[in-house]
């Protein structure tokens, strides 16, 4: 669980960044959660944007997506989500 402090920075990060990831009309898929994994394999933090033809909710996509892939939402702006999940300690 990310503390206010800790959410405010990835906002302003989240700020300087660019959708990599779009939901279209498909909705949230399986193919999706694999794009959007691999990007937070690669970077702690992914902006995702939503557009207009996608027939689920933005709080529905958030959350789907929050619970596939064990992160956390650390901001839902219009129709764009910033998702963070820490990447893994290295050995």
């Amino acid at each position: 669980m990310l503390t206010g402090k800790e959410k405010r920075a990835l906002r302003a990060q989240g700020n300087r960044t660019v959708a990599e990831v779009h939901v279209g009309k498909a909705g949230v898929t399986p193919g999706l959660l694999h794009n959007i994994d691999n990007a937070l394999s690669t970077k702690e933090l992914v902006k995702i944007k939503i557009l207009r033809s996608c027939p689920q909710e933005k709080e529905e996509v958030a959350r789907h997506i929050s619970n596939a892939l064990d992160a956390e939402v650390v901001q839902i702006l219009g129709r764009t989500i910033l998702v963070y999940r820490p990447l893994p300690e290295e050995e």
